[in-house]
């Protein structure tokens, strides 16, 4: 597979909140498991959020309110 925080394949779903087409997007470019993408999301959001804190809407708690997995 690849290295999660360096694929900016779903960077503007994850700024977005948009965190399932995100995982879909990361699936779809790498053929992977749902398991993987969102571990792969997870590490990508994790870099974007050092990186690009402005760009984000919301707190990181409140950004994963309601998404369970």
């Amino acid at each position: 597979m690849t290295e999660g925080a360096t694929l900016d394949i779903a960077d503007e779903h994850i700024v977005g909140n948009r965190i399932l087409r995100g995982i879909m997007a990361i699936r779809a470019h790498l053929g992977c498991s749902l398991h993987e993408g969102l571990d792969v999301f997870v590490a990508r959001y994790t870099v974007l959020r050092e990186e690009r804190p402005g760009d984000f809407t919301c707190g990181h708690a409140e950004y994963w309110e309601g998404f369970y997995s």
